[in-house]
């Protein structure tokens, strides 16, 4: 085993993060009508856990691996619906196929580097693979995710390894999530300022059924920020497509995790996902040609679970002139969710290259002086 100069594996961490680095909310960026959860991240969906582990080796790697789990139980035994949306298809994301076609997850949601995405799915299925009641399984689909962190991150080194990703899995836990430089995040750039895991979560009011939804994001992409519409890149001088002449189109990608406890099954989270798709709008992306840009979207409700061994389905969900709420509060965590992973991350010097976190003074004072 290729030996380690540092390790962290995060659970439900946030001490560790430098006291200077702030959440949106701390800065008076709180988007929508919707009120977050009571630790505004996607583990505020009941059941729904996330661990990290970040990776540093020598001067050249930065990266990590990012596990979401959708309850305490076995996800293949016990499945939830799920679907995938694709804003742009420029990436890899393993497993995607099966889980549009069968509706469901059967594994945890791992985010991770762009050449490691095959060996963190090997090593989730032996993981799995090694469960009780797992003895005779035959096959299974892991769902991998990535972004390409190249610039940061000695990618062709592929330094993710089995144990960082049982370290994350097994270290996963619900609460406050740490963000930021962290897991699948620690090598991410997002509108040419350090990126990372960010986080966020809506409650919808009683009237509306009082379900809640998370989304948990992997920034990496560009594009010309915008902060509650405040133009925060253009007058800090930096936005893709600054220099007339510049190719620079603001390319990279972005994964958005969605979680409800809402009982939805695969066609309706198909049309939640999709709506993700506009919260990252509103940060100032355009989802540029070589910007990988998915969504994966699943619900946790009792009322929609699929045991594997099922010959029938007997199912209550909530039907097609209930879903307006969730689709706007899945916009505001959405959104609010890429802020945090550009506010929480720090700067990372990697490769050769140091990407600075953004300024959080002079977002400040761009915000006030466009009276955000």
């Amino acid at each position: 085993m290729r030996p380690i100069a540092l390790v962290l594996a995060f659970a439900a961490m946030t001490a560790s993060l430098p006291a200077q680095r702030a959440r949106a909310r701390d800065l008076g960026v709180a988007p929508g009508v919707f009120a977050p959860g009571a630790h505004n991240a996607i583990t505020d969906v009941a059941g729904v856990r996330v661990g990290h582990t970040t990776v540093t080796e020598g001067a050249g790697v930065r990266t990590g691996v990012t596990a979401i789990l959708p309850h305490a139980g076995n996800a293949y035994l016990d499945r939830v619906p799920a679907a995938v949306w694709v804003g742009n298809g420029f990436g890899k994301l393993i497993g995607s196929t099966q889980a549009n076609e069968l509706g469901e997850l059967e594994t945890p949601i791992l985010l991770t580097c762009t050449l490691c995405v095959w060996k963190a799915a090997d090593a989730l299925t032996d993981w799995m693979l090694e469960k009780p009641g797992m003895e005779r399984v035959r096959s299974i689909n892991p769902l991998v995710g990535e972004t390409n962190d190249g610039g940061l991150n000695d990618i062709r080194a592929k330094a993710i390894t089995a144990e960082h990703v049982r370290q994350a899995l097994d270290g996963a836990a619900g609460g406050a999530v740490a963000e930021g430089s962290v897991g699948a995040g620690h090598g991410t750039v997002a509108f040419g300022w350090k990126g990372g895991i960010g986080t966020s979560s809506r409650v919808l009011p009683i009237s509306l059924g009082a379900y809640t939804v998370g989304v948990l994001v992997q920034s990496n992409f560009g594009g010309v920020l915008q902060v509650m519409g405040a133009p925060v890149g253009q007058e800090l001088g930096q936005y893709a497509f600054k220099d007339a002449l510049s190719r620079d189109g603001g390319d990279g990608s972005i994964m958005m995790v969605v979680a409800t406890n809402a009982p939805i099954s695969d066609r309706n989270l198909k049309r939640v996902a999709s709506r993700a798709m506009l919260g990252l709008g509103r940060t100032g992306s355009s989802a540029s040609n070589g910007s990988g840009d998915y969504v994966i979207a699943f619900s946790t409700s009792a009322e929609v679970r699929r045991a594997f061994n099922a010959r029938r389905l007997e199912t209550k969900e909530l039907a097609n002139e209930e879903m307006s709420g969730l689709f706007e509060a899945v916009v505001e965590a959405t959104e609010e969710a890429i802020y945090n992973s550009l506010f929480q991350a720090t700067s990372v010097t990697g490769s050769g290259r140091t990407v600075e976190a953004i300024p959080l003074d002079k977002v400040r004072e761009v915000l006030k002086r466009y009276g955000r």
